[in-house]
């Protein structure tokens, strides 16, 4: 099991490459989102690869760096790549660059991601604003002995994703005219995407989006004390709505025809935090 001397060993490197840099948001940029860190003004650009006991993003479109800097006046650190259960890295892994991310005096985190729409009155394109989430599957990125340093050992879930962050979120969309669901995430593990059956099930259930990533990390970044936003765009129909079959390619387009307005979405709401 990981030891805060790690995730120390972790932050101190990076404290080297950025100096006297004070880190207020972080943003973890999921698939095809990475070109909101191209965004980032006065650039240190830190590879995972680099940073001890840190990952290695392997999915398409991840590039696997931290970007530091500049983004809407605010001191940002912007993750272009995260890491999944299904590359074969454990939940604790998975959630690794959140505490780093604390350790550097991170007070916030926008998580976002790209997902399958469950909700049939929805459709494909449009974004969501996640106001909860349905986890059944796997063990926590808490599992283990506790790290006192981060947080409790039996922590709260009643309000992972921050009201007081939903609400600037939704007055911001409104203010730009951005159309913005609310809704809740449904976390399945991968890689393989998921079976009409379980599609099903999970609408049942309450699910209105079903993905790969984000839930390890927000339980995560609530453990800590972050206060967490998270946004996804429905990247397409969920498996069994549409009688089609997924792809990764669909993701990506759909997530490169979306840039325009989730960037400005994303970068209002980074002003206003």
């Amino acid at each position: 099991m990981a030891t805060i001397e790690e995730y120390m060993e972790s932050a101190e490197f990076i404290k080297e490459k950025i100096g006297s840099f004070q880190l207020e948001i972080a943003l973890v940029l999921g698939s095809g989102l990475g070109y909101v860190g191209d965004e980032v003004e006065e650039p240190v650009i830190v590879p995972y690869h680099e940073i001890p006991h840190f990952p290695v993003s392997t999915a398409p479109g991840h590039k696997g760096q931290l970007v530091f800097g500049k983004l809407e006046g605010k001191n940002v650190a912007a993750m272009q790549g995260r890491f999944h259960y299904y590359e074969g890295y454990s939940l604790q892994e998975v959630a690794w660059a959140i505490r780093v991310l604390r350790l550097l005096g991170c007070e916030k985190v926008i998580l976002t991601n790209a997902a399958g729409c469950i909700n049939r009155d929805w459709h494909a394109g449009e974004l969501m604003l996640i106001t909860d989430h349905i986890k059944f599957f796997l063990d926590s990125p808490l599992r283990g002995e506790n790290i006192d340093e981060f947080g409790c050992r039996f922590p709260d879930s009643s309000h992972i994703y921050t009201k007081e962050l939903q609400e600037i979120a939704c007055q911001t969309a409104e203010e730009l005219g951005i159309g913005l669901r609310k809704g809740v995430y449904f976390y399945f593990p991968g890689p393989q995407y998921e079976t009409p059956a379980e599609i099903r099930a999970a609408s049942v259930l309450g699910g209105d989006a079903a993905g790969m990533s984000t839930v390890p990390e927000a339980i995560t970044a609530s453990h800590c004390g972050l206060q967490v936003l998270g946004f996804t765009l429905l990247s397409n129909m969920a498996a069994g709505i549409l009688d089609q079959p997924l792809s990764e390619k669909e993701v990506l387009d759909a997530a490169k025809a979306a840039s325009g307005k989730f960037s400005s979405l994303l970068r209002a709401c980074i002003r206003k935090m």
